[in-house]
């Protein structure tokens, strides 16, 4: 059954977050990644997150609700160099908070381009998950621009920061019902393994 996404509220604090019990799935990845295009396609609804043909644009905590238990949250996107240093240094202040303190983060969804060497933050946020021991899933996005070489190498590049590797592509939905399915199934297993209470940093 497809459950209904539907747009919840921007944060720009912590304490501006949800008070809810929904287990939350973060989307991190860099600013041209492309987050909200992903977002839009595992919803099913073109308008549902914001997109740009600018990087950058998602400055705030953006919470969308899956039915009735599971939340996805679009964090800033990272590496903008045209960014001012001090919105730089706020928003990275602001994920490293959310992702380390919010007692109910239960994911993360870590978005890589296909054609890209994840580097030292892609390496950081993977250790920051398993740290938190929250499910992780990275995601190659893009694979509609390689072939299949560049797929063997790309999983191999990709595997050095964790072992459940999804290929997407926005522009013909390879891979967007499997990871669909995936998220649905780290917010049933959070429901039975929740292990609650902020995490210091």
């Amino acid at each position: 059954m497809k459950l209904l996404w539907s747009f919840a509220t921007a944060a720009h604090s912590l304490a501006q977050c949800p008070r809810w019990e929904r287990r939350e799935i973060a989307i991190v990845g860099r600013s041209n990644v492309g987050k909200s295009s992903l977002i839009n396609a595992l919803a099913g609804s073109k308008g549902l997150a914001r997109t740009s043909s600018t990087p950058g644009r998602t400055q705030a905590l953006n919470f969308f609700t899956v039915g009735e238990d599971l939340a996805v949250v679009d964090l800033p996107g990272f590496g903008y160099a045209r960014m001012p240093a001090e919105q730089a240094t706020k928003l990275g202040a602001l994920m490293e908070e959310f992702l380390t303190r919010r007692a109910t983060l239960a994911a993360m969804v870590l978005l890589v381009d296909i054609r890209r060497e994840p580097g030292e933050v892609e390496r950081n946020l993977a250790i920051a998950a398993a740290r938190r021991r929250l499910e992780l899933l990275v995601v190659a996005t893009k694979c509609d621009k390689v072939g299949r070489a560049e797929r063997v190498a790309a999983r191999a590049r990709l595997g050095a920061l964790g072992s459940s590797i999804n290929f997407c592509s926005v522009v013909n939905n390879e891979g967007i019902e499997p990871l669909r399915r995936a998220l649905l199934a780290v917010g049933r297993s959070a429901a039975s393994s929740r292990r609650g209470g902020p995490v210091e940093a």
